[in-house]
C-alpha cells in the first residue's frame, strides 16, 4: 500500500498518457503530410494539457509544420518545382 501524498506534492501523472506519442507523430508528419503534423501537435497539446505535462513536442510539431508550410509557399512560388509535362 502507497502511503498518501504529503501536504503540496502532486499525485503521479497517469502512465497511460499519450502526450509523447502524439508530439512524435506530430512532428513525423510534419515533413510528409503538414496538415496531419498540425493535428498530431494538436492531440499532444491537448493531452499535455489534461495531464498537467510540459507540451514540448507539441510546439517542435507546430514549428515545424509552419516552417515547412513558409518553404514549400517560397518553393512554388521561386518556380523550385516543376510540374511541366512538356518533353523539352
Amino acid at each position: 500500500m502507497t502511503p498518501p501524498p504529503y501536504y503540496g506534492q502532486q499525485p503521479p501523472a497517469p502512465a497511460n498518457d499519450k502526450t509523447t506519442l502524439w508530439g512524435v507523430l506530430g512532428i513525423v508528419f510534419a515533413f510528409c503530410c503538414m496538415p496531419l503534423g498540425v493535428v498530431f501537435a494538436v492531440l499532444s497539446l491537448l493531452e499535455a494539457k489534461k495531464v498537467n505535462k510540459q507540451p514540448t513536442l507539441a510546439y517542435v510539431g507546430f514549428g515545424l509544420s509552419a516552417l515547412l508550410l513558409v518553404i514549400n509557399i517560397v518553393g512554388y512560388a521561386a518556380g523550385w518545382f516543376n510540374f511541366s509535362t512538356t518533353a523539352r
